[in-house]
């Protein structure tokens, strides 16, 4: 691997942590450390507020072409770099070599795409009903944005925050999670090769997290925060925004429901059901999370999945055999094992699985039948490779226990087409998969409903985050 970027960003140059601190980034697979990264200081986020701040004025007024031409160099850098992109998500993040490739590819389609958006910002023009003026809409950039990225998805996370924002024209400070700092270092760093101007990309990793953030979101200058993340931390960072309301994107935790109507494909409903939950190890927050199985197809759709669970290859993502890798920590791994104990003394059975490794962050596929609706492990975001089903005889049953949850960002819906549209539109999530496993796409519009979040990313919904509608009345 290629000397990794391990300090922070601002004002266009690398630089160590103003208190000299640096932190470990863990490789989840043997617990080794991968590097050492730099600890941002309050001194420091506010430099990097303070270098956006300056930037600001001249990329918004830079040529929507201009900052288009950028995004796609810099798509160009990555895919010519891509197993590197992935090497770097393995080594830090644990995940497998297949999925860091699928996030490889993921994360550099939105730097395409939105190279693409920056040159069609719409606007209108038009005569008031009056007769008396003309009405003219116009779209700017909203200014500085604070955009904070989870670990789970590093790279992706980034660039669909990174594409929008500097597409519409705004300068940005991206802060990553502390897990997963050099997949975002990666990303800056190739939009510092292909010559992003000094100050519009800043990257900083503060300790503590929470009061650097807060003094961040404090500063007059930052009109924009994106945050991908808990709920619970989403419902913080929310409380700081209205202090100064700043508009605030949220892209926030899942349960996703998947419901499985009598109609159904069993290869279909399998085949889409191991790609739902799966995907990045379960580590997503769009992953399939409470199984509702009708009563015809329980067992059948029990022994496919177990089976299909049991054959996984577990081990380092390096080794690029392996199916499934580590969760991001050992902490993770330990939240998984004390949510399947759970279900296990609350009356479930573990069909497959349910035991962890005794070194690395790993624990095997997992499917757990006679689960209860309403205990712990359907409340909660299981982050991991744990399938539990539910049995259900009434789709309207199916239905009120899919909705039955604070959250709503994804569901799926595997049956007889027209049913599954049907029951689809019932069902209180931002997206729904009708027949299929994945439904992300940089060009299709990304957001959850209730307590999952406020706004979208990605399509051409994703760019308007990031910019305010300006009226000027003109003399008709």
């Amino acid at each position: 691997m290629t000397e990794l970027r391990a300090d922070l960003y601002i004002d266009g140059a690398w630089r160590p942590g103003a208190g000299g601190g640096r932190f470990d980034v863990i490789d989840p697979s043997d617990l080794s450390v991968v590097e050492r990264f730099a600890i941002a200081t309050e001194a420091d986020c506010m430099a990097a507020v303070d270098a956006a701040a300056a930037a600001q004025e001249g990329w918004a007024a830079a040529a929507p072409r201009e900052r288009g031409e950028l995004l796609r160099a810099a798509f160009e850098v990555l895919v010519a770099e891509k197993e590197l992109f992935a090497e770097i998500m393995v080594r830090e993040n644990g995940k497998s070599w297949g999925d860091a490739m699928g996030e490889a590819g993921y994360a550099t389609e939105f730097f395409r795409w939105f190279s693409e958006e920056a040159v069609r910002i719409s606007g209108d023009y038009r005569l008031s009903p009056a007769g008396d003026k003309r009405i003219v809409v116009d779209r700017q950039p909203i200014g500085v944005s604070l955009l904070i990225t989870p670990w789970n998805f590093p790279a992706a996370m980034a660039t669909r925050k990174l594409g929008p924002a500097l597409a519409a024209g705004c300068t940005t400070i991206l802060k990553p999670a502390r897990e997963t700092p050099l997949t975002a270092a990666y990303v800056v760093d190739v939009l510092h090769r292909v010559g992003v101007p000094r100050g519009v990309v800043n990257l900083v990793t503060p300790v503590p997290t929470g009061p650097n953030v807060a003094a961040m979101l404090a500063r007059p200058e930052v009109r924009k925060l994106s945050f991908t993340g808990s709920t619970e931390v989403g419902r913080e960072l929310l409380h700081a925004c209205a202090d100064r309301v700043v508009s605030a994107s949220m892209e926030l935790g899942g349960n996703a429901p998947v419901i499985v109507l009598p109609g159904a494909e069993l290869d279909v409903a399998v085949e889409g059901a191991l790609q739902a939950k799966m995907r990045n190890g379960g580590s997503a927050c769009t992953a399939a999370n409470r199984f509702y199985v009708h009563d015809s197809l329980h067992d059948a759709f029990v022994g496919r999945m177990a089976k299909r669970l049991a054959a996984y290859t577990v081990g380092p993502g390096l080794d690029r055999g392996n199916q499934l890798g580590a969760l991001v920590s050992v902490t993770e791994r330990d939240k998984v094992a004390s949510l399947v104990d759970a279900a296990l003394a609350d009356g479930a059975v573990a069909v497959t699985g349910a035991t962890a490794s005794e070194t690395g962050a790993f624990y095997a596929p997992t499917l757990l039948t006679g689960v209860r609706h309403g205990s712990r492990i359907t409340e909660t975001e299981i982050f991991g490779p744990v399938t539990t089903v539910v049995r259900f005889s009434e789709v309207d049953e199916a239905v009120r226990m899919a909705n039955d949850t604070i959250y709503g960002l994804m569901a799926y819906v595997f049956g007889e087409e027209r049913e599954a549209v049907a029951v689809a539109r019932r069902l209180e999530a931002g997206m729904v998969a009708v027949n299929r496993g994945v439904v992300s796409d940089p060009a299709a519009p990304f957001g959850g409903v209730k307590q999952s979040g406020l706004g979208r990313e990605g399509s051409s919904e994703g760019i308007l985050e990031y910019l305010e509608e300006k009226y000027i009345a003109l003399t008709a």
